[in-house]
């Protein structure tokens, strides 16, 4: 449950997913965030479809990001987008550290703060990625990997403006399994706790996001639990409805 000083936030990340014709489902959201005044929104579609999400969304409540990003500014890195590329095309934000690219990549902590340097240095706002495997939460290293990955993947200077957190256990992206909300607000405590004895008062400000299987029909539990400040959706943010729902659970 987010405090008052925190705005809801919830971000769409449409992963590989996503054409031109999909700014028909892009055209529901815009038209439904304006009915949506207490809750900050933002869809993060393929670096195909920045430029033009960004044109049609401007002038309402929908914000757009990006997914990933180089940590240099230009240079030869063939396939790569710098952070100034993506604001460029209109991204006012970027994910860092997501877990399928701390896998798939083998991205490491050092690489994740980087590229969160890279967000701000451009102007975006990083979504920094942090969450523990099935294997690491049976054994009991839930809250060791997740301080480790705060600690490495956030750099010095993190301000609540520029930084977002966002808690996704891997064993419940795309699985249909979440974790208890007991076992949220754990998380999230933590991690409050962790940057606030980091960066003092200015943790008070960041907002925390959970992400894992999140949909309408279990949003309004999750949102409701302390230190959650809203939703990194997958799946669900593909369709406008689904989107929109979990948005007013926020509400």
């Amino acid at each position: 449950m987010t405090t008052g000083q925190r705005r809801p936030l919830v971000a769409g990340n449409w992963k590989m997913n996503g054409l031109k014709a999909s700014a028909a489902e892009l055209a529901g959201m815009t038209q439904g965030a304006g009915a949506l005044a207490a809750v900050d929104l933002m869809v993060c579609p393929p670096a195909t479809l920045i430029a033009a999400f960004a044109a049609a969304a401007a002038g309402s409540r929908l914000g757009i990001g990006a997914q990933d990003c180089h940590a240099e500014p230009s240079g030869a890195f063939t396939g790569d987008l710098s952070a100034e590329m993506l604001r460029d095309a209109g991204a006012r934000a970027v994910l860092v550290g997501h877990s399928e690219r701390r896998s798939y990549h083998h991205e490491s902590d050092a690489q994740v703060r980087a590229k969160a340097q890279a967000a701000w240095r451009a102007g975006l706002v990083a979504v920094v990625c942090v969450g523990e495997t099935r294997d690491q939460r049976t054994g009991g290293e839930t809250l060791p990997v997740v301080g480790a990955q705060l600690d490495g993947s956030i750099p010095d200077g993190a301000t609540a403006a520029m930084l977002v957190v966002a808690y996704e256990p891997v064993w419940a992206i795309g699985t249909g399994l979440t974790p208890t909300p007991a076992d949220v607000a754990e998380v999230h405590t933590f991690i409050r706790e962790r940057l606030t004895a980091r960066f003092g008062a200015v943790a008070d400000g960041v907002r925390l996001l959970y992400g894992g299987s999140v949909k309408p029909s279990n949003a309004a539990e999750l949102m409701a639990v302390a230190n959650v400040d809203g939703a990194l959706v997958g799946g669900a943010s593909l369709k406008a409805e689904d989107f929109l729902g979990i948005a007013r659970a926020c509400g």
